[in-house]
């Protein structure tokens, strides 16, 4: 039964991801419609620094979710450690927590100059762009990432259940 659960959530996350993946190919057309109008508009140079920030967009948030992700990992395995754990294992998993937070800590940095960097872009589009194309470039950020989160998310749920449901089928004589 547990595993006729498990089975069944997976199936239903596969799904979610198949919408969320189908939504992130609308959303890139969308990006190559709003890419275009900011090559025909922009000079050169401001069209370059456009590129840059949405390229750079997908890699931070990517970045983030991904450390953030796997600092969570390390949190669990710590907080699953028993007194019985060896000392090189704990000593093993303080160091990858330190790691990982330093580079978290990094990576925010990453998207707080992204931030400043989008202010910037915004301000270069507004030039050009009508009121209502700006919007539409503020909800298509707003939309890519909160993409990419969805997505990341997903990701790691079908990992955990697929886990969940491997170390089940092992623990069944």
């Amino acid at each position: 039964e547990l595993m006729a659960g498990l089975q069944s959530r997976l199936q239903t996350l596969w799904k979610e991801r198949e919408l969320v993946l189908s939504e992130a190919r609308e959303c890139a057309k969308w990006g190559e419609e709003l890419e275009a109008v900011a090559r025909d508009l922009c000079k050169p140079h401001e069209f370059e620094r456009y590129l840059m920030f949405i390229g750079d967009l997908e890699k931070v948030v990517s970045l983030l979710l991904c450390l953030s992700s796997r600092l969570a990992r390390v949190q669990n395995a710590m907080s699953r450690m028993h007194g019985n754990i060896d000392a090189e294992e704990k000593q093993s998993l303080n160091e990858r927590h330190k790691l990982l937070s330093r580079q978290r800590e990094d990576a925010k940095d990453l998207k707080e100059n992204l931030d400043r960097r989008e202010r910037v872009v915004f301000g270069i589009l507004a030039k050009y762009l009508t009121e209502q194309q700006l919007q539409d470039y503020q909800h298509f950020v707003q939309v890519k990432t909160s993409l990419l989160i969805e997505q990341k998310d997903l990701e790691e749920q079908i990992k955990f259940f697929k886990e969940q449901l491997e170390n089940l089928e092992q623990s069944i004589p």
